[in-house]
């Protein structure tokens, strides 16, 4: 440890964007959601800022080479917008008349898309990193670290540190090598039912009088931009909550990152009566030569809200048409986001996310490392059980 410089700035604005940005670039797993711009935008906006319950800590490590390792980590006196759930612990805290908040985060605020959280040089840069966390976390006073929906290279550095593994299932839809030519030769890759099921969804939104049509970076208006808004807030509104993120973070998503951004709205008699926002960005192969890199795009659904009801709309807006434009465009991938078994029907196959946790008071550490490894044994057999229930057709 002896070997770096550490820097803890309360602020994105006293860190160098272009450092961190190239650090994110050098990163197995990097994604747009860890970039300078990303996190300025929630953190000026105020949408996760000290106010809201995300107190910020930019953690750097430097040498003589410059920046060897960095992340972002937040102290917390709650524990929304994380989505890898914490509650129970908080609980067994509060009945023991121990504190569990505050607790110290590693992710990206309201956003469970898997990726490098921890930027570092090299392994041993990464590996110093995490035990920078620990030993801040201690020093702070804090009950705890969480590190969330990090990458395999996280994941290892925080089990050397010994931090407790934790894992959850999302799903994700891949496109096959070489790519689908079309979106009905991907239907035609599923089983009979699931091809049938889907062809039902569309045609009741196109029965209905639903069209879409599609913008993508600096093609997205001010208006466009208003409509979504609209769409979001009311999508949260309708489930009896404000909204995590306030307008004035998409309008700085416009300014500084649009080319991240793909909007679909969908229109009946000439009005837009809903939109889905997906992100994308490209990386790096982990197979391509590092002198020749060959690059992934890969897409990401986000936000989604409906001015109007109309049956199915939703699988529409948030994963048929993003689908289809993957496929056009020569995606990769496509996440759909946290939670929800119902996507693989949609043929968004099961994927084991990771989270990493060290706990500071010894015996709460123990029983949370029993429930993990029990925990761990329920996601293996449900993972099974998932992949038993394969949508497509057997070859």
């Amino acid at each position: 440890m002896n070997d770096y410089v550490i820097q803890v700035h309360h602020s994105p604005a006293d860190v160098d964007a272009a450092a961190w940005d190239a650090l994110l670039r050098a990163q197995p797993h990097g994604s747009v959601f860890m970039r300078h711009a990303y996190l300025s935008a929630l953190h000026a906006s105020g949408s996760a800022c000290t106010g809201t319950g995300w107190e910020p800590r930019f953690v750097l490590l430097s040498n003589d080479e410059g920046i060897a390792a960095a992340t972002v980590l937040y102290i917390k006196d709650h524990s929304m917008g994380e989505y890898v759930f914490d509650f129970a612990w908080a609980n067994a805290y509060q009945q023991h008349g121990l504190p569990y908040y505050p607790k110290a985060v590693v992710a990206v605020p309201f956003t469970p898309v898997p990726g490098s959280r921890l930027l570092a040089r090299d392994e041993v840069s990464r590996a110093a990193l995490v035990r920078t966390l620990v030993g801040l976390s201690q020093q702070w006073g804090l009950s705890s670290l969480h590190l969330l929906f990090g990458a395999t290279e996280d994941m290892t550095a925080c089990t050397q540190a010994g931090m407790m593994l934790r894992h959850t299932v999302q799903f994700h839809w891949n496109n096959r090598p070489g790519g689908y030519p079309d979106f009905d030769t991907f239907l035609d890759s599923l089983s009979q039912d699931k091809r049938k099921k889907i062809r039902q969804e569309r045609r009741k939104v196109s029965e209905a009088g639903v069209t879409f049509r599609c913008s993508e970076g600096a093609a997205i208006s001010t208006g466009d931009w208003e409509f979504f808004y609209r769409c979001y807030e009311r999508t949260y509104l309708e489930h009896g909550n404000s909204p995590y993120l306030h307008p004035d973070f998409f309008s700085r998503m416009a300014q500084t990152m649009p080319e991240n951004w793909l909007l679909f709205v969908a229109e009946r008699e000439g009005r837009p009566i809903a939109s889905s926002l997906i992100a994308i960005g490209s990386y790096p192969s982990q197979n391509s030569a590092a002198s020749a890199p060959e690059f992934e795009k890969v897409a990401y659904g986000r936000y989604w809200g409906a001015l109007e009801r109309v049956d199915c709309l939703h699988f529409e807006a948030c994963y048929y048409q993003p689908l289809v434009w993957c496929i056009a465009n020569g995606y990769r991938r496509f996440e759909g986001g946290a939670q929800g078994e119902h996507k693989m029907a949609r043929a968004l196959l099961p994927v084991k996310t990771s989270s990493a946790h060290w706990i500071a008071h010894r015996e709460f550490s123990d029983a949370i490392a029993n429930f993990l490894h029990r925990e761990g044994s329920g996601i293996a057999n449900y993972m099974e059980d998932l992949h038993t229930r394969n949508p497509f057709r057997q070859t």
